[in-house]
């Protein structure tokens, strides 16, 4: 069947341990608070780190010609 919809992408999380060192720690808790003050939202650090990860990848231009090989 050829639907016009595409097959939705896998969802599920994956939980991952990450070891940070003092300083990272620290510099995302700032940008936490940044992202308050811009936004008037709070959010948590282990919410915001994955948009992070995802808009670095997403900007990476070298890591995206590699995926497409």
């Amino acid at each position: 069947m050829d639907l016009r919809l595409a097959k939705l992408p896998n969802k599920t999380p994956v939980k991952m341990t990450l070891l940070l060192t003092p300083q990272l720690n620290e510099a995302l808790g700032v940008y936490a608070e940044l992202y308050r003050t811009a936004y008037g939202h709070e959010a948590a650090v282990v919410d915001l780190v994955p948009a992070m990860l995802e808009t670095f990848l997403a900007g990476d231009k070298a890591f995206a010609a590699a995926r497409r090989k």
